[in-house]
């Protein structure tokens, strides 16, 4: 093992120094390949701190029939992410504008801390 993978391994392992996000979408294919990453992750003897779930539909009031169907979809996927993958969860409701800039993010992590499962 090359020495710079050596001392970087130790640091990534370290809770007090790394925190690992896992950051998907409630479908199928993200949360499943998520979960393919945490057990790597874990074989690498690393431990995700939290998962990230963006453009969830679930918090928002729809009537479109056709997304309040998707809505329904995303349910299994969430449901799966924080029964069987995560202790800790952060949902991030879909937006209509990237959360681009420190305002903005500060702005979405006070309002999705409602939404976050600890």
């Amino acid at each position: 093992m090359p020495e710079s993978v050596e001392k970087l391994l130790p640091r990534l392992r370290d809770p007090n120094f790394t925190r690992i996000l896992i950051v998907t979408l409630p479908e199928a294919t993200p949360v499943h390949e998520a979960a393919a990453l945490q057990r790597d992750l874990r074989r690498a003897e690393i431990e995700p701190y939290a998962w990230v779930i963006n453009q969830v539909l679930s918090p928002l009031p729809i009537t479109d029939p056709l997304m309040k169907q998707r809505q329904l979809h995303e349910q299994k996927y969430l449901r799966e992410v924080k029964e069987v993958q995560a202790s800790r969860v952060a949902i991030i409701p879909w937006q209509m504008e990237p959360p681009t800039g420190l305002r903005r993010l500060s702005q979405l992590s006070q309002s999705s801390s409602e939404n976050t499962c600890v």
